[in-house]
């Protein structure tokens, strides 16, 4: 009996023993497959994790992009109204400047016709000159300097050595030159005395300036003569102190005896006509 009940409790304990091995591989399988499917559970939350941080990161860069894109925007607005505003503006200052710029032209163009007209006199007076005087006689020269008509006379055609005497032969090239000046009431003529630089030794006058200036009262007095207002000429020394050559040679010394006879415009008149073509521009 005692063996029969040990028998059973050995074979209750083998049975009981078969079957817990059996559970024991179904839940260790029903484990590895939960565990399979967790690793894998995991590994998908991961990848949805790394999406999520990529898909945030690229809202988080479009929603910076588009901040920069309104703030581009406001600011090409902004611009744009700044650019209106100074392109009208800009578009009345250059007309402004091309209105300027168009009177100035226009002046410009007035002064060059004043002075076209005043290159024309005096040309003409060159020629009336040339043509009165005559222009064969080397002791006489007639040109234009600076603008102004000149007729340069040699001393041996009007005085004599040390003297301020007017020759005949002066007095006839003078004749002429009254004629041509008469003839244009709008100039005036400035006598201009020149000497060399030998010292004056004639005790009636002090020196060559007291020469050059003797000489040219001398012609001025000669053109009053011969019809010339007064109130158009001037007399003026220059004694030996605006030489054409050195003072070297008798020769020399002889070129630079001479009497200059300026004809010019009345400086008062010529700045009057400017003026009057300067009003005539603005009233316009």
């Amino acid at each position: 009996m005692k063996k029969l009940l040990i028998l059973a409790i050995c074979s209750s304990f083998v049975l009981t023993s078969c079957v817990s091995k059996k559970k024991y591989a179904e839940l260790e399988e029903k484990q590895k497959n939960t565990q399979d499917m967790l690793n894998t559970a995991t590994v998908k939350l991961n990848s949805c994790l790394t999406d999520k941080a990529a898909s945030d990161a690229r809202a988080l860069a479009l929603e910076q992009r588009l901040a920069d894109m309104k703030k581009t925007n406001e600011d090409l607005i902004q611009s744009s109204k700044d650019l209106t505003m100074l392109t009208a503006k800009g578009a009345t200052n250059l007309e402004k400047s091309l209105e300027s710029l168009k009177e100035k032209d226009l002046k410009i163009t007035r002064l060059q016709d004043a002075l076209n007209k005043k290159d024309s006199v005096t040309l003409a007076l060159v020629t009336s000159l040339k043509r009165e005087v005559g222009i064969n006689d080397p002791d006489i020269e007639i040109d234009v300097e600076k603008g102004v008509v000149y007729i340069s006379l040699s001393d041996k055609v009007i005085f004599k050595s040390g003297s301020y005497q007017i020759s005949s032969r002066a007095r006839e090239i003078l004749g002429k030159v009254a004629k041509v000046i008469n003839g244009k009431p709008n100039f005036e003529a400035m006598v201009e005395g020149h000497t060399d630089n030998v010292p004056y030794r004639n005790g009636l006058l002090l020196d060559n300036w007291d020469l050059s200036v003797k000489r040219a009262t001398a012609i001025v007095r000669e053109l009053q003569d011969l019809g010339v207002s007064p109130s158009r000429l001037v007399a003026a020394g220059r004694a030996d102190y605006v030489p054409l050559v050195p003072n070297d040679t008798a020769e020399n010394r002889s070129i630079n005896r001479r009497t200059r006879i300026l004809v010019l415009p009345k400086i008062d008149q010529f700045y009057d006509m400017i003026e009057q073509e300067m009003k005539t521009l603005e009233g316009k």
